[in-house]
């Protein structure tokens, strides 16, 4: 069939797209913006941009003052449900306080920088304890609780909330012990006279406590000062000089009796730490250590599960599932991509992740995690099971696949045994495996796939008119 001159002008026009979307991408086009906002972000939480559906959104900042910041990304959305883990992000400056306060969430703490000292009441005994980078620790619903940082250097802590024990359904609240105008104490709302009674002191000695701290949930603190207790000293300064026993004395309502401090007891749990444990898998591309209420027991309070996950440049976590929980982490360092599957066999989400950014896998969701070739990824996270969790493997010498491998499994796919047998087979490592030497990175990003999708069109078009 002959074509028309106007045909042939379509055509070449055709053409010319055709060669122009043939070009490869110059670069990070898509997410120039992004990469520019990432830059600077230095801390775990502080941006995530909401690229895929189990990407979890924008932190909300919750405190903020000159001594340290307190960000929480809340939970994702399932089946129209709000979920009751949700991810929070603490940096303490050097020689900083978050003031004495309880709260109606489990809070699982993991220090990622930096160190701290963690003060909770365990069986009615303050309970001391140095968190270091690694650590973990909990501190039950309704513990009353501080964390200091005296060191010189910035501290990050990464905390999984659980609010399944909440006043409000999926939120927390925080009651301060300590506090003034801002934040305000909880012993605030009671009559003077009560307090000042059962405090045994008169109220003119309790007014000057109760008003003095406007610095914040975060305030400085040496932890050595003293500090005038005389109600007839407006010194300002003088609000902000409290030694470690005064600051219990009052917080506690010990009065001045002489009480111990508990930083050995051997009735209150220790931290675990995640680099010091010897890893649940290790090979030759990345090592994996999950930890549950049989490793550290004082996750069995809260229910919750705490896993840490290193992969070498390219390799990937195999593709699995958990029939346990369902499983939330922030990546803590370099960059990749995580595929998610929905339960029809459609992909859920192909998206690229960097550190800072948040995600979460609903249970059952088949699932796998892959570092870009540029370097190693690491993530942590937190799962909504303490119990020892049995991830269901879908490829790789330990996978389901194999341990099906029969003719019930061959019909399923339409294949031979034979066939089968030389898929399954074909993959001698289990759990981490190595990137192919022609693999691409197992991801196409957004600006590719809409291109490839524009090609096509065009040559349809392209052979409609040449027909």
């Amino acid at each position: 069939m002959a074509v028309a001159v106007g045909d042939r002008a379509v055509v070449a026009l055709l053409t010319l797209l055709l060669l122009l979307f043939s070009v490869p991408a110059s670069g990070y086009q898509e997410r120039g913006t992004e990469r520019e906002e990432a830059e600077e972000v230095t801390e775990c939480g502080e941006d995530a941009t909401g690229r895929g559906r189990f990407i979890l959104g924008r932190t909300r900042r919750v405190v903020r003052t000159e001594a340290g910041q307190v960000r929480v990304v809340s939970g994702g959305r399932w089946k129209g449900h709000p979920s009751t883990m949700h991810i929070g992000f603490l940096r303490l400056e050097p020689d900083s306080l978050f003031l004495p306060h309880y709260v109606d969430a489990n809070l699982i703490l993991f220090a990622r920088r930096g160190e701290v000292e963690a003060g909770w009441i365990h069986k009615d005994e303050l309970v001391q304890r140095k968190l270091k980078r690694g650590d973990i620790y909990v501190i039950p619903a309704g513990s009353p609780f501080y964390i200091a940082n005296t060191n010189s250097e910035r501290s990050h802590i990464v905390c999984g909330i659980d609010t399944s024990q909440s006043l409000t359904y999926n939120s927390q609240q925080s009651f301060f012990i300590g506090g003034g105008t801002n934040p305000t104490s909880v012993l605030a709302g009671f009559d003077v006279n009560t307090l000042a009674n059962a405090f045994n002191v008169t109220s003119d000695q309790l007014r000057p406590m109760m008003r003095r701290q406007s610095g914040g949930p975060i305030v400085r603190f040496s932890g050595q000062q003293e500090k005038d207790l005389d109600p007839n000293n407006d010194d300002e300064e003088a609000a902000t000089r409290w030694t470690r026993k005064n600051l219990l004395d009052y917080l506690l309502g010990r009065s001045g009796r002489e009480e111990t401090i508990s930083t050995e007891s051997h009735h209150a749990p220790y931290a675990f730490n995640l680099y010091n444990n010897e890893p649940s898998f290790q090979n030759s591309y990345g090592w994996s250590t999950a930890i549950d209420e049989h490793d550290y027991s004082l996750l069995s309070s809260c229910g919750v599960g705490v896993y840490l996950v290193n992969l070498t440049a390219g390799s990937m976590m195999a593709p699995h599932f958990n029939p346990v929980a369902t499983e939330y982490g922030v990546i803590l360092s370099g960059s990749g991509s995580i595929e998610v599957v929905f339960p029809n066999g459609s992909t859920a989400m192909n998206a690229e992740v960097s550190e800072g950014d948040v995600f979460w896998i609903p249970r059952y969701h088949p699932f796998c995690h892959v570092a870009s070739r540029g370097g190693p990824m690491e993530f942590f996270g937190f799962t909504t099971s303490s119990k020892r969790n049995h991830p269901q493997f879908l490829a790789g010498a330990s996978s389901v696949l194999r341990s099906m491998s029969g003719p019930e499994l061959a019909t399923a796919f339409g294949v031979s045994e034979e066939q089968l047998g030389r898929l399954v087979k074909a993959q001698r490592e289990s759990v981490i495996l190595p990137a192919s030497k022609n693999w691409d990175g197992g991801r196409e990003t957004a600006d590719e796939r809409k291109k490839e999708k524009m090609v096509e069109e065009l040559l349809v078009i392209k052979r409609g008119l040449l027909a």
